[in-house]
């Protein structure tokens, strides 16, 4: 393991420019943010070999805090965006963090196509369970019967599985974790940028200010408590896609690497260039 120090860790981000941070007390956002640099770092990964992308909401700002190439592009459109950013660059390792109303609602066609193609990229879902940054509506995985400012009596929809419709969809690495398993968190993106393909990796995270308030849950504090007791990891179930009421952690699905669309693309243009 490197040694990260404070200020390796420290000039990965843009202090100077974008600090102090737009984000409300409490929210998870900054954990993951954190931990996913310190995962960088911890598989020395260089800022010059980056690129994080993101579409709009609140934890779609987070490139524009770091200091590595960034793309903060359309709602809904970062993994198009990734898809364009690795066939031209495809030594880069590429990111995309965004959450679970920007890569699942608008961006959700974008996200099975490119699961299905299998881009070499890692993919990071922070889900809050609502749109945070415009007003805490109910999002795609909002729990049936939970509140939302678009949903004062309860949602009615179904939600989605982000994890199931990875695996599904043809990716070759799915896990999840929570902002309240840092360390369980940063095991699980660094699992994710070695494997080598469309990876996954779903955070729950606190948002106190929408979410936690609309289902009287408390502050971020009683959101992450509320975080652990309702987490299971992996190895204690029998089948983790039919736990219900519980956030299985860990690594979901792990299938055997088949050629990315980035080395597939390549031989296409080496095979038109005979």
């Amino acid at each position: 393991m490197i040694d990260i120090t404070q200020d390796r860790f420290l000039n990965f981000f843009r202090l100077d420019e974008r600090f102090p941070h737009i984000l409300c007390p409490g929210c998870g956002i900054g954990t993951i943010m954190g931990t996913m640099v310190r995962a960088f770092l911890d598989l020395g990964i260089s800022q010059d070999e980056l690129c994080v992308i993101s579409g709009i909401g609140c934890s779609s700002r987070v490139p524009g805090y770091l200091d590595c190439d960034t793309f903060h592009t359309l709602h809904g459109r970062a993994l198009p965006a990734a898809t364009g950013v690795k066939l031209a660059k495809p030594e880069l390792k590429v990111v995309v963090i965004g959450g679970d109303g920007d890569i699942m609602a608008i961006g959700g066609n974008h996200f099975i196509h490119t699961a299905r193609r299998n881009l070499d990229i890692t993919v990071i879902v922070v889900n809050n369970f609502t749109y945070g940054m415009t007003g805490g509506q109910y999002s795609p995985t909002t729990p049936t019967h939970e509140k939302a400012s678009t949903a004062p009596f309860g949602n009615v929809e179904r939600s989605f599985d982000v994890c199931f419709i990875a695996k599904a969809a043809g990716a070759m690495f799915v896990a999840r974790s929570t902002t309240f398993h840092v360390a369980h968190l940063k095991k699980m993106i660094e699992l994710a940028l070695n494997k080598k393909g469309f990876s996954v990796v779903e955070v729950i995270s606190q948002c106190p200010t929408f979410y936690g308030r609309y289902q009287g849950i408390g502050d971020a504090v009683k959101m992450l408590e509320w975080l652990k007791s309702r987490s299971v990891d992996v190895s204690k179930v029998p089948d983790p896609w039919q736990v219900k009421d519980r956030f299985v952690i860990g690594v979901l699905h792990d299938q055997q690497e088949v050629p990315p669309y980035t080395e597939l693309y390549q031989s296409v243009r080496e095979r038109a260039r005979e």
